[in-house]
This record gives C-alpha cells, structure tokens and sequence, in this order.
C-alpha cells in the first residue's frame, strides 16, 4: 500500500502505539464506559469487587479497540476517499496495516480472556459480542439503519457490566442499554449528516442520505427524546431517586443544546456537538446514578 506524497519512515514503538489509539479514537471510550460503570454499580447495588471492576473496565477497553481497529481495517477504500478521514488512511499506512491487524486481533483475544476471568455466561456470550460489534462495520454497505447497529453494539457496554456481576440478565439493564442504543443512534445520525455527499458518491447508506438532513435531524431529536423517556422508566425499576432525575433533567437539557448546534444549512458545529457535549452527557448521567446509589 503505497499513499501518494507520504513518505513511510520508521516509527518508534512509542510512535506506534500513539497512532494506534489515534486510528481507534481512544477518547471516544468515555461514551460507552459510564454506562458500563452506572450498570455494574446498580448490579452491585454499591461498590463491585475491585477485581470485577478492573476485569469490566479491561474488557471493555479490548472491545471497543478491537471494533474500531477492524472498523479501520474493513473502512480503507471508504477513508481514503473521504476528505473527513482520510487523515486515518495515511495514519494506517505510516502505522502499518500489519500492525493495525495485530493489535485487533490481540485486542480481540484479551476481550474474550477478559471475559473469562469475569464469569461463564461473559465468556460464553463474549463472542456473540465480538461479532456484534465488527459486523457493525458493514452495515452501511446494505442498510440506511446502520446507525442502530453502533447503538446495540454500544448498548452492549451496560449489559456486559451486568452480567459480569450477576451472572444473569434482567429487566434494569435492558432499559439502560435501550437507552444507549437510542442515544447513540441520534447523535450518529447528526454525524452523518456531514458525510452525505460522500456516502452518495461511493454508495455508502445513512438515514441523512435517505431521508435528507432536515429529517434526519428531526429523527435524531425523536431518539433523543425517546431515551429521556427511558432513562425516567428505569428510576422506577432500578429504585434511584432524585440525584438521578435531577441527572437526566440536566441530561436533557444537553441533548436540547446538541440538536440547537446542528441545522440542516449550518453543520459547521457537528464535532461541538457529537463530542463534548456526548462526553458530558455520559459523564453527567453517571455521576448522577453513582452519587444517587450511595448518598440516597
């Protein structure tokens, strides 16, 4: 693989590592890992084992890297012909596609390792997890709904968390995943509203491409709305109170400030509104819960 007017030098091990967290959006992790913690304090009912939370905490790390590392790997024809990510394309030819491979594939195997450590019914079910989250990489080649294919794969945080401690489903971390999915299907639809020329050039699906972006706006606000409704059914079932609710007000709040950033004639302030305002929403709602489940 050869990129016109990049020149391959010889990274350093460090250099290496720094643009693999870079090829995998490391930061990105704050999305998904309160709504892991907020699920393994609730199943807990309190402070988890030490050992349980670390173990939560790693697998979690090993599967998101392991997601967007294939994500990179599968999506190389589609970033180097988009001019929003082709900066990932060169970073995966100065880093290496051999490297970029290894560290999914070691990701991948520490997950399930990970998974093992926790309980049976994790490493059980870690695979079933693992192509989850990679098949999400192809669905915008057949489908507009591919939006709600990242939303379960993030959904699956929350639900792992409570599994690892309980070794058993139930009704609480359905709701919270269902509202990580409807949560990260509504801000992933505002991110695509940026690709849209793209997607229509290589054939690529989204709801922006097909509905266009006034109504795929309004659709992600309908989501957004929808996930407050659920983050309010779920005080109900997991017995939190009013240090909750009041995070889910502030939380609706946020999500009322993101779509207020965003108009289908002005995209120009998606990234204010996809990352920071995404990362305290994560952030704000698991405080919440956290300080909700000890001072209540």
């Amino acid at each position: 693989m050869r990129i016109e007017g990049v020149e391959r030098t010889q990274l350093s091990f460090p250099e290496k590592l720094v643009g693999l967290l870079e090829l995998v959006k490391f930061p990105h992790t704050i999305f998904s890992m309160p709504f892991a913690l907020m699920s393994t304090f609730l199943a807990a009912d309190g402070l988890p084992g030490i050992r349980e939370l670390l173990l939560i905490l790693a697998a979690l790390v090993m599967a998101r890297n392991c997601a967007m590392g294939f994500n990179r790997l599968a999506d190389t024809q589609y970033d180097s012909t988009n001019p929003r990510t082709k900066r990932w394309y060169i970073l995966q030819y100065q880093v290496g596609r051999r490297t970029l491979l290894a560290f999914t594939l070691a990701s991948a195997l520490l997950f399930v390792g990970f998974s093992w450590a926790l309980n049976w019914l994790t490493f059980l079910l870690s695979p079933v997890a693992l192509l989850v989250i990679i098949g999400y990489s192809f669905t915008k080649r057949f489908t507009n709904l591919s939006h709600f294919f990242l939303g379960t794969a993030l959904a699956l945080a929350p639900l792992g968390a409570w599994v690892a401690i309980r070794g058993s489903f139930d009704v609480v971390p359905c709701l919270l995943a269902l509202a990580v999915l409807l949560w990260t299907a509504g801000f992933d639809i505002i991110y695509a509203c940026q690709d849209v020329e793209h997607d229509q050039r290589v054939g690529l699906n989204s709801i922006p491409k097909s509905l266009g972006t006034e109504n795929g706006l309004r659709l992600s606000s309908l989501l957004h709305f929808l996930m407050i409704a659920v983050l309010l059914i779920l005080a109900g079932y997991a017995g939190l109170g009013k240090i909750y609710l009041g995070g889910v007000c502030f939380t609706a709040v946020l999500l009322f400030y993101e779509h207020s950033l965003v108009k289908p004639g002005d995209l120009s302030r998606i990234n204010v509104a996809f990352f920071t305002v995404n990362g305290f929403i994560s952030l704000a709602l698991m405080v919440a819960t956290l300080l909700d489940i000890f001072l209540s």
